[in-house]
């Protein structure tokens, strides 16, 4: 398994390599073959695991002396989250084949090979920090990810693109220092920088690792008060938009978050109150904000920073004893990676076939081309937690654990109420743009649609099955 794990971090990033020296037009040939490279080798990984018998296990690969650098952990939670962060690569690089032509009505351009080279290494440095298994593994590749959305968000070079990317990478980059303090700590009490090594702490050093991870997880994952980069980088192609800040970027705060807490062997009571609490400030912030949002990209951000802070809530919960709110986290992640990259990736169609993602242009999508309106319908539904979508049951397993701990936590209560109020009216907030966009007699953006490429159409597809589909894939496999 550790070669396998390794030669899907590694494949894209040779892929990345020979794009930026191939023909421009040669790029995208390029991406999609490294990138369903990766896909493969990510489901061996995850094939390889399931039919050894399900035990994790860590590897180590690089050492300096008795000190592990480097290592890989091979469990139901990376295997899981490995799968969804290389295979949506995979699709967003199939989708960005057909979208980044002179054919797009609002953003004609056909894509350099740096784009492809950029979104390859990308995919592998996402598979090396959820692998990782030590805090300088997860750093490094923490901060390739940085690097990488920098030029990604300003890919079209203008103004507000590149002060977009710049917002980006100076938040997420203070945020890293978390990080840095952490693996110092660690290192300074232990003589490692594994993870696992966490669960040997004293209660004053756990704290402070735990708490250098969890600024760290803010940023990048953007929650308040460092959510802010958040809507200036949907300044990014809708496809970079749809897998960085949709399906993978967003989520390397969380993912570095429960890997602490699985690894911490009993989490200081005050990271979980403050965990709780500001997730709760982030959820109700994001709803606020999106309220008056009429481009559907930023709507979708605030949606996305409202949904990252359920998962907080969970894995909080988790930290606080509940299993089945924090397996209920990481099943969110997963389920909506899949339903988020729908709609950010069907923003990108109305942009390509339409000219405008400006919601009060578009009604009449279901008379015009009924595949857009189902995938309207589906990623309303979903992102709202209706069943049998992926979100409702990752919310279930979520509101179950903590309802379960308010016997012993009587103030989480008014909390997760509050977190079902916000969960009832985002679903009636997008039921509401449903109304206005789906049925009725096409708009005049809608009736001039030009053709959408067979790529685009597949890949709504694959997202419209795995909406219903991931709920069952995560319940399987993290049991």
């Amino acid at each position: 398994m550790d070669n396998l794990a390794l030669a899907t971090i590694l494949v894209p990033i040779a892929g990345a390599v020979l794009t930026m020296f191939c023909p421009k037009g040669a790029g995208k040939w390029l991406g999609v073959l490294f990138s369903a490279l990766g896909t493969i080798g990510a489901a061996c990984v995850a094939y390889a695991f399931h039919t050894g018998g399900r035990v994790a296990t860590t590897y180590e690969l690089l050492k300096f002396g008795d000190t592990v650098i480097f290592g890989l952990t091979i469990d139901s939670v990376s295997t899981l989250i490995g799968f969804a962060v290389v295979s949506l690569g995979f699709l967003v690089v199939v989708y960005s084949a057909v979208y980044l032509t002179y054919e797009h009505r609002e953003h004609p351009h056909a894509a350099r090979p740096r784009y492809y080279a950029f979104l390859l290494v990308f995919i592998g440095a996402m598979a090396g920090l959820v692998y990782s298994s030590t805090l300088i593994g997860q750093l490094v590749f923490f901060e390739i990810t940085g690097g990488c959305s920098w030029g990604l968000i300003s890919y079209y070079e203008d103004q507000k693109g590149i002060r977009g990317a710049m917002r980006a990478l100076i938040i997420t980059h203070i945020a890293s220092l978390g990080l840095y303090i952490a693996a110092a700590f660690l290192f300074s009490s232990t003589g490692t920088f594994s993870i696992d090594a966490i669960a040997n702490l004293d209660g004053s050093t756990k704290t402070i690792v735990l708490l250098g991870i969890m600024i760290a997880a803010w940023g990048k994952s953007a929650q308040f008060p460092m959510h802010v980069w958040l809507p200036d980088a949907m300044e990014a192609p809708t496809p970079i938009s749809a897998y960085l800040h949709a399906a993978s970027m967003v989520k390397v705060g969380v993912f570095i978050f429960a890997r602490a807490i699985m690894s911490a062997g009993g989490v200081p009571e005050v990271i979980a109150w403050v965990g709780v609490i500001m997730a709760m400030v982030t959820m109700i912030f994001g709803f606020i904000q999106y309220l008056p949002q009429k481009d559907m990209k930023r709507l979708l951000a605030y949606s996305t920073i409202t949904q990252l802070a359920y998962m907080f809530l969970a894995l909080s919960l988790g930290a606080m004893g509940s299993e089945m709110a924090f397996k209920g986290g990481i099943a969110h992640v997963f389920n909506h990676a899949y339903a988020k990259s729908l709609f950010f990736l069907l923003a990108g169609v109305f942009s390509y076939s339409f000219g405008t993602r400006q919601l009060p242009e578009i009604r009449g999508l279901l008379a015009k081309v009924p595949l857009l309106g189902i995938s309207f319908c589906v990623g309303a539904m979903a992102i709202g937690g209706v069943p049998p979508f992926g979100l409702f049951f990752s919310k279930f397993a979520i509101f179950s654990g903590g309802f379960q701990l308010v016997t012993g936590h009587i103030w989480l209560l008014p909390l997760l109420i509050i977190a079902l109020i916000e969960s009832v009216a985002a679903f009636a907030w997008f039921l509401m743009w449903f109304g206005k966009t789906v049925p009725g007699e096409p708009s005049e953006a809608v009736a001039s649609a030009i053709p959408i490429p067979w790529a685009m159409k597949a890949v709504l597809v694959v997202l419209i099955i795995m909406s219903v589909a991931s709920s069952f894939i995560a319940a399987a496999w993290l049991g």
